[in-house]
């Protein structure tokens, strides 16, 4: 359903692509976590990138959720569209973007698995953690605080699993 959406929005098929490796990668991961609500994360996965239909520029999460919102979606998959931008972004850092002054850092369990599933696709292959960091510290003007947070989700939700 999530998919056909995509394409009623005249969401670009790299887009979906990329919102299917998304969903791949958060399904993989959520398997290490029993209390996970996977269907959540599989429609949070597929949707988290739907405002790319309308904007490919950071408001994008924003635009999201307003067209989640208008086909009835429940505020647990619009706050997964809303909070999947890196490893979140905090309040200060909305109001220097542009963004509505709020924060936008993932909380729940689902929400993070989203978030750090889409830092783990680029385009529609999966990559690692380094590979994530160069980017940033290429791209964002003041990369630390949000490498940290990128870390802590990484620790949480893949190291703490890894052998």
């Amino acid at each position: 359903m999530e998919i056909e959406l995509l394409r009623k929005e005249n969401t670009p098929e790299n887009v979906i692509e990329h919102s299917k490796a998304v969903c791949r990668k958060a399904m993989k991961i959520a398997a290490n976590f029993d209390d996970a609500d996977k269907e959540l994360i599989k429609k949070g996965a597929l949707l988290h990138d739907i405002g790319r239909s309308r904007t490919h520029g950071i408001t994008h999460a924003i635009e999201g959720v307003k067209i989640a919102e208008g086909y009835g979606y429940s505020e647990d998959v619009l706050n997964i569209i809303e909070r999947h931008i890196g490893a979140g972004i905090t309040e200060s850092e909305a109001v220097k973007m542009g963004l509505p002054k709020k924060s936008y850092l993932p909380v729940t369990l689902e929400e993070k698995i989203v978030a750090h599933a889409d830092n783990l696709i680029s385009g529609s292959e999966e990559v690692d953690v380094d590979y994530v960091i160069r980017k940033w510290k290429r791209r964002i003007e003041e990369p630390e605080d949000n490498i940290e947070r990128l870390i802590e989700l990484d620790n949480e939700l893949i190291k703490a699993f890894e052998e």
